[in-house]
């Protein structure tokens, strides 16, 4: 394919912009041809940025489906639970997916996006960005050249950020279970995978976890607060003031993460934070929120072959998602680097080099033909989400998963 691979993004938020700005890097690569997002201002935001007239600007992805295939692609970052109808609907009408993790929400729903592509002839792309980090390529490459010997035992920390639990996890789009999903699946689906990926051809045998809400109760909201920030009294005192993350920062002139994501309707300045702090749900006390999900968790995994790993995903961290693994093997090892070479023009946030390297790799598997590109494809991402599922339902009934249980709840 000589001309740009042509792409369509349903879901115009944060994820939707950051591979969309490929486009503006490598124009004789790829092309954004249209925009959907029932949200105005963001889909006319990401229109402008890629010169997309009025009647490729959609309030509904349906509406893209009814038309005739007038693209090569389509990257869907619509919410967790918002993945499956276009997922498939898109596949059934031939276009190659990009499609932001987690799959779905659902056991159910992943295994059917899969066959559905399969069945299609399409090729998929799970947006497990850790996979093409370069640094972790280079740990796939050691472990399968035998330069640790045989793998023993993996130990992976995800360190989420205080903060940033707090924006996402608390007051945010991923805060509540019914509404998104279990934080397991949303923010650690990629930690289980890189551990799935590392342990190689083995197959998980069983599987043990344990976490809870920590913190962000009521229970635990300081005499004197309000329900908002701006009106708190003790405000100043607390390390999770909306105030600090979203106020100082926009006087500071920082507009991106996490300020750009607040203002629903607007760009992000002092007025349009101030107003989205006080009516809006980042402006909410960390105490007084509807959020349900883990702060903390653990998950235990054992392979075939004695292979052990153990998973920490932890809120309560200064360094934000600086992940920390250490891999025992039966023999020691030299010193290695991995090579970051992402244009300094990529606009992008926390794991750069992955996002770059996933919609790069997407690019050049659509555009040659040649799924080899994917690291992070339809049949081995199931095998690690189903991994996921499994260990909340550890965590939920409070007991070892056998994986493969015909009984399960």
């Amino acid at each position: 394919m000589t001309s740009p691979v042509r792409v369509i993004v349903v879901g115009a938020g944060n994820r939707g912009e950051n591979y969309s700005n490929f486009a503006s890097v490598h124009p004789e690569r790829m092309k954004v041809v249209a925009v959907a997002d029932p949200r105005k201002f963001a889909r006319t935001k990401l229109g402008k940025q890629h010169n997309i007239g009025g009647e490729n600007l959609f309030e509904d992805w349906k509406f893209v489906v009814e038309r005739e295939k007038f693209a090569d692609a389509v990257i869907i970052c619509t919410p967790d639970r918002l993945h499956k109808e276009p997922a498939v609907a898109f596949a059934k009408k031939g276009y190659h997916i990009l499609l932001e993790k987690p799959m779905a929400t659902t056991v159910e729903d992943c295994k059917l996006i899969v066959q559905t592509c399969i069945q299609s002839g399409v090729m998929l792309s799970v947006g497990h960005v850790l996979r093409y980090d370069p640094t972790i390529h280079k740990i796939k490459e050691l472990i399968d050249a035998g330069a640790i010997g045989d793998v023993i035992h993996i130990q992976h920390l995800e360190p989420v950020g205080f903060y940033h639990f707090a924006h996402s996890f608390v007051r945010g789009n991923w805060r509540n279970e019914a509404e998104s999903s279990f934080s397991l699946l949303a923010k650690s689906c990629h930690d289980i995978d890189l551990i799935h990926h590392w342990a190689g051809a083995r197959r998980c045998l069983k599987v043990s976890s344990f976490g809870s809400l920590s913190l962000f109760t009521t229970e635990n909201k300081p005499a004197g607060a309000a329900d908002r920030c701006l009106d708190c009294p003790v405000e100043k005192d607390c390390p999770y003031s909306a105030c600090k993350i979203y106020l100082d920062s926009i006087k500071r002139g920082h507009t991106g993460w996490p300020v750009s994501v607040i203002c629903a309707n607007s760009h992000p300045n002092l007025e349009s934070v101030t107003e989205a702090l006080r009516t809006g749900p980042y402006g909410r006390c960390v105490y007084a929120c509807d959020n349900d999900v883990c702060s903390n968790q653990i998950v235990n995994l054992e392979f075939e072959g004695g292979v052990t790993a153990a998973f920490t995903m932890v809120a309560f961290t200064e360094e934000i998602c600086q992940r920390k693994t250490t891999i025992y093997g039966s023999k020691m090892s030299t010193r290695h680097v991995g090579q970051d070479d992402i244009p300094k023009k990529f606009g992008m946030s926390g794991h750069a080099a992955g996002d770059y390297n996933l919609i790069r790799a997407f690019i050049s598997a659509v555009a040659n033909g040649d799924p080899s590109h994917i690291r992070s494809g339809p049949e081995e991402t199931l095998m690690s989400h189903l991994l996921v599922f499994e260990a909340e339902r550890s965590r939920l009934q409070s007991r070892v998963v056998y994986c493969g249980e015909t009984n399960q709840k």
